[in-house]
């Protein structure tokens, strides 16, 4: 299990409590004790929390799932997460690239980092609490049928309306990363 030292911890909840506390329009009725104590009792998902934090997501809270009693985080960055674009979007798209492959993957870089990417209805919810990708795009999870096709989808928001495109898996661009969720 990945783990943080106790000052990283207090490091993060700190930055974690006043991203919460200046964001109270993505999360109302949710209460930051609440959240703490969910997150002090899950030190593995701080880890992940810190991954998506460094990684410059901005992670702040989107939910809550009565059924579970989980809170939902996603990345809440204004443009997709700089320390996570030139992806491109999985394994098989970087070993099928011949020449100038990036990096890492996208899908990747979400497992390593103990999340996972966004789905089309979770990046429409997370454009429902503000205006986010408006100069870069986040791919998305794809459907296993796109897939298998060789295809990958990602979006923006454009022109004030959320736009999901297709493109080859194994292309990736310098304003294109992914946005990321966890469940604590």
């Amino acid at each position: 299990m990945k783990k943080l030292s106790a000052d990283e911890r207090k490091g993060l909840l700190n930055i974690l409590q006043t991203r919460f506390e200046k964001n109270m329009q993505r999360h109302k009725g949710i209460k930051w004790a609440d959240v703490q104590a969910r997150l002090e009792a899950h030190p593995a998902k701080l880890w992940s929390l810190q991954e998506m934090d460094i990684t410059d997501g901005e992670p702040d809270v989107v939910g809550f799932d009565k059924k579970t009693g989980e809170y939902i985080f996603f990345d809440c960055a204004a443009e997709s997460p700089k320390a996570r674009r030139n992806t491109c979007y999985d394994r098989a798209a970087l070993d099928s690239r011949k020449e100038h492959k990036p990096a890492d993957s996208a899908m990747d870089m979400a497992n390593a980092m103990g999340v996972d990417m966004l789905t089309e209805e979770q990046y429409r919810e997370l454009q429902e609490l503000g205006e986010f990708d408006l100069k870069t795009s986040s791919w998305i999870l794809t459907p296993p049928a796109i897939r298998k096709l060789g295809g990958a989808l990602f979006c923006d928001r454009r022109y004030d309306h959320v736009f999901v495109y297709h493109n080859g898996a194994s292309s990736y661009y310098g304003v294109r990363g992914f946005r990321g969720s966890l469940r604590v």
